[in-house]
């Protein structure tokens, strides 16, 4: 069976929500939301090396949770059918969770997906989280505990995400209504088992949420996670093959992710635990605040968010000249922390050769 051929079939398929290219550019040009991101707290029980937000401790005046209620119901009044729930740090560290989850999906209908580390989802939150049909995704980087440890910043790191992800089978996951995903960064630790993570995530039904690191935060200040775009291009190109003979799944390979594609600059914005509006987790630009700003205001008038809907006209460099122009524009983060330019090409896409062609996958 061949998916979507640009892989739009598995862009965005956590909350049984995706959002089709026509809705993708209808919500660009009438100036809406079909989903936004939440961050809890920057408190954090991980000390992950490639963190963009440089998590663990809670931030100076992070939202209480009425004005997260406040912050949904301002993001639903401008379309938002969706939350991403990032924590920044850990979102099960943030006490309320529950409160804050009950209220996404009763009072405003929202479909939930929770980005984890997973260490601390034990028997009584992983029924919780499928009674309340929310999509979680874990991170998982490596399959050997030292190499996990290593990339989380503390010990027993592999041995936590391995029992909460025990725990979110158990319950239930993943099923129809019920999705499963894990994260994976790659890196110069793990580059030789990515085929075997991804094996791992194909085989049981759950997605692979893999993508290059963003050289942001803890990123920045590790060089040892740096692998060279050849490699990367390399790796991608292998799991291409697997998906295509293993598992009748067709997709092109661009950035920034492996089997599917980023375009929540069209439809998405940010809301940081101190109520600071920004583009994404990479763009990390305030657009304002949610204390002293609507945020309709923002997406309906800020010229960073105009330029980013309007992101394939107005992307520069190699970028502008790629074949995918129109259905990738790389990871904005990298273009941001590293060209200095949100609207750059992005500096570690693999694509981009030095004569600036992108070769055939």
């Amino acid at each position: 069976m061949s998916k979507s051929a640009l892989g739009r079939a598995v862009s965005c398929p956590m909350g049984g929500l995706e959002f089709s290219r026509q809705e993708a550019q209808a919500a660009a040009r009438d100036k809406r939301l079909l989903s936004f991101e939440l961050e809890t707290s920057r408190a954090c029980n991980f000390r992950c090396i490639y963190c963009y937000a440089r998590a663990g401790q809670p931030m100076p005046g992070e939202m209480s949770l009425e004005e997260m209620e406040d912050a949904a119901g301002q993001a639903v009044a401008l379309g938002a059918r969706k939350v991403v729930l990032l924590g920044g740090g850990e979102p099960c560290v943030y006490p309320r969770l529950g409160e804050l989850i009950g209220c996404l999906r009763s009072r405003f209908g929202l479909a939930v997906e929770m980005f984890t580390n997973g260490a601390l989802i034990d028997a009584p939150l992983a029924r919780f989280l499928y009674e309340q049909q929310v999509c979680v995704v874990v991170k998982r980087n490596s399959l050997v505990p030292a190499v996990q440890d290593e990339l989380a910043g503390v010990p027993g790191a592999w041995q936590a995400i391995e029992r909460g992800l025990a725990a979110l089978l158990a319950a239930g996951y993943p099923d129809a209504r019920h999705g499963l995903g894990v994260q994976t960064i790659i890196c110069r630790q793990n580059l030789g088992e990515i085929p075997e993570l991804w094996r791992w995530a194909r085989s049981r039904k759950v997605l692979p949420y893999f993508e290059n690191v963003t050289l942001a935060g803890r990123a920045a200040e590790h060089d040892i996670l740096s692998v060279p775009k050849a490699e990367i291009a390399a790796t991608v190109q292998t799991i291409c093959s697997i998906d295509r003979s293993e598992y009748g799944i067709e997709w092109l390979a661009h950035p920034p992710m492996l089997g599917t594609c980023c375009d929540r600059h069209l439809y998405s914005i940010l809301i940081k635990a101190n109520g600071d509006f920004c583009p994404c987790v990479g763009v990390d630009i305030a657009l304002g605040n949610l204390r002293r700003d609507r945020l309709a205001e923002v997406v309906r008038g800020h010229p960073v968010v105009d330029n980013l809907r309007n992101i394939y006209e107005r992307i520069g460099g190699r970028c502008r000249r790629c074949r995918f122009n129109g259905e990738c524009y790389g990871c904005r983060g990298n273009a941001f922390h590293l060209a200095g330019d949100y609207l750059a090409s992005d500096p570690r896409c693999w694509l981009n050769g030095d004569s600036g062609s992108a070769p055939q996958p």
